[in-house]
Protein backbone atom coordinates (compact mmCIF):
# COMPACT_ATOMS: atom_id res chain seq x y z
CA UNK A 1 0.00 0.00 0.00
CA UNK A 2 1.04 3.14 0.59
CA UNK A 3 3.22 2.66 3.79
CA UNK A 4 6.84 4.09 3.62
CA UNK A 5 9.37 5.40 5.82
CA UNK A 6 8.60 8.04 7.72
CA UNK A 7 11.17 10.58 9.55
CA UNK A 8 10.78 11.48 13.15
CA UNK A 9 12.15 14.85 14.31
CA UNK A 10 13.17 15.80 17.56
CA UNK A 11 10.05 16.64 19.80
CA UNK A 12 11.59 17.23 23.17
CA UNK A 13 14.92 19.81 23.71
CA UNK A 14 18.09 18.01 24.33
CA UNK A 15 20.14 21.66 24.15
CA UNK A 16 19.41 24.95 25.43
CA UNK A 17 21.72 28.14 25.15
CA UNK A 18 20.00 30.36 27.97
CA UNK A 19 19.65 34.40 27.28
CA UNK A 20 22.51 35.29 29.25
CA UNK A 21 25.15 33.25 27.37
CA UNK A 22 27.33 33.97 24.40
CA UNK A 23 28.92 31.50 22.47
CA UNK A 24 32.04 32.60 19.92
CA UNK A 25 32.27 29.74 17.59
CA UNK A 26 30.73 26.84 15.72
CA UNK A 27 27.88 24.61 16.97
CA UNK A 28 27.42 21.15 15.45
CA UNK A 29 24.36 18.98 17.57
CA UNK A 30 21.80 16.52 17.47
CA UNK A 31 18.47 16.27 18.46
CA UNK A 32 16.44 19.45 19.51
CA UNK A 33 18.84 22.80 20.31
CA UNK A 34 16.70 26.15 21.56
CA UNK A 35 19.02 28.84 21.60
CA UNK A 36 17.98 31.85 24.07
CA UNK A 37 21.14 33.29 24.15
CA UNK A 38 24.02 34.87 21.23
CA UNK A 39 25.86 32.50 18.91
CA UNK A 40 28.63 34.01 16.61
CA UNK A 41 29.28 31.30 14.05
CA UNK A 42 27.27 28.93 12.14
CA UNK A 43 24.76 26.43 13.83
CA UNK A 44 24.82 22.98 11.99
CA UNK A 45 23.00 19.84 12.86
CA UNK A 46 24.66 16.63 11.86
CA UNK A 47 23.31 14.63 9.26
CA UNK A 48 20.44 12.32 10.92
CA UNK A 49 17.64 14.48 9.07
CA UNK A 50 15.69 14.71 12.46
CA UNK A 51 17.05 17.42 14.18
CA UNK A 52 15.83 20.80 14.78
CA UNK A 53 16.46 23.67 16.02
CA UNK A 54 14.88 26.75 17.80
CA UNK A 55 15.64 30.22 17.74
CA UNK A 56 13.71 32.06 20.11
CA UNK A 57 12.66 35.96 20.02
CA UNK A 58 15.71 36.56 22.89
CA UNK A 59 18.12 34.27 20.66
CA UNK A 60 20.57 35.62 17.81
CA UNK A 61 23.12 33.46 15.67
CA UNK A 62 25.35 35.44 13.65
CA UNK A 63 26.41 32.96 10.88
CA UNK A 64 24.93 29.96 8.90
CA UNK A 65 22.27 28.02 10.17
CA UNK A 66 22.17 24.25 8.51
CA UNK A 67 19.14 21.86 9.86
CA UNK A 68 16.17 19.37 8.96
CA UNK A 69 13.46 21.41 10.77
CA UNK A 70 14.24 25.38 11.68
CA UNK A 71 11.61 27.08 13.71
CA UNK A 72 13.16 30.96 13.83
CA UNK A 73 11.79 33.71 15.62
CA UNK A 74 15.05 35.90 16.47
CA UNK A 75 17.71 37.59 14.20
CA UNK A 76 19.75 35.94 11.92
CA UNK A 77 22.76 37.34 10.13
CA UNK A 78 23.56 34.52 7.34
CA UNK A 79 22.38 32.36 5.55
CA UNK A 80 19.79 29.98 6.54
CA UNK A 81 19.09 26.11 5.33
CA UNK A 82 16.40 23.96 6.03
CA UNK A 83 16.50 20.70 4.93
CA UNK A 84 12.76 19.72 5.33
CA UNK A 85 10.74 22.90 6.92
CA UNK A 86 11.12 26.57 7.87
CA UNK A 87 9.27 28.12 10.29
CA UNK A 88 9.76 32.01 10.40
CA UNK A 89 7.76 33.16 12.99
CA UNK A 90 6.08 36.54 13.83
CA UNK A 91 9.18 38.28 15.76
CA UNK A 92 11.61 36.46 12.97
CA UNK A 93 14.34 38.61 11.30
CA UNK A 94 16.92 37.23 8.49
CA UNK A 95 19.62 38.94 6.99
CA UNK A 96 20.58 36.17 4.54
CA UNK A 97 19.29 34.04 1.96
CA UNK A 98 16.87 30.98 2.91
CA UNK A 99 16.96 28.21 0.88
CA UNK A 100 13.82 25.27 2.15
CA UNK A 101 12.05 22.28 0.87
CA UNK A 102 8.97 23.73 2.83
CA UNK A 103 8.50 27.49 4.04
CA UNK A 104 5.78 28.56 6.40
CA UNK A 105 6.08 32.25 7.08
CA UNK A 106 3.99 34.18 9.73
CA UNK A 107 2.84 37.65 9.89
CA UNK A 108 5.43 40.04 10.94
CA UNK A 109 8.65 37.71 9.68
CA UNK A 110 11.23 39.90 8.62
CA UNK A 111 13.42 38.87 5.49
CA UNK A 112 15.87 40.59 4.02
CA UNK A 113 17.62 38.26 1.22
CA UNK A 114 16.65 35.50 -1.14
CA UNK A 115 14.07 32.89 -1.34
CA UNK A 116 15.43 29.61 -2.78
CA UNK A 117 13.47 26.67 -3.23
CA UNK A 118 14.19 23.67 -3.93
CA UNK A 119 16.37 22.85 -0.94
CA UNK A 120 16.17 18.47 -0.64
CA UNK A 121 18.28 15.84 0.26
CA UNK A 122 20.83 15.93 -2.75
CA UNK A 123 21.42 19.79 -1.94
CA UNK A 124 21.79 19.48 1.90
CA UNK A 125 24.68 16.91 1.80
CA UNK A 126 26.25 19.41 -0.39
CA UNK A 127 29.22 21.19 1.31
CA UNK A 128 29.49 24.31 -0.77
CA UNK A 129 26.62 26.94 -0.98
CA UNK A 130 27.50 28.40 -4.47
CA UNK A 131 26.92 24.73 -5.54
CA UNK A 132 23.72 24.46 -4.02
CA UNK A 133 22.62 27.67 -5.83
CA UNK A 134 23.95 26.11 -9.20
CA UNK A 135 21.94 22.67 -8.36
CA UNK A 136 18.73 24.70 -8.61
CA UNK A 137 18.56 26.40 -11.97
CA UNK A 138 15.52 24.76 -13.63
CA UNK A 139 15.82 24.63 -17.76
CA UNK A 140 12.22 24.81 -19.70
CA UNK A 141 11.13 24.72 -22.87
CA UNK A 142 9.41 28.03 -24.10
CA UNK A 143 6.65 27.00 -26.41
CA UNK A 144 5.69 30.38 -27.08
CA UNK A 145 7.07 31.17 -30.08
Amino acid sequence: MFFGKKKRRATRITTLIGQRTEIKGDINFTGCIQIDGTISGNVTADNDGSSVLLLSDLGSIKGEVRAPYLVINGAVQGDVYGYEHVELANKACIAGDVYYALLEMTKGAEMNGNLVHGMGEQEAALANPQEIVAGMNYAYDDDSK
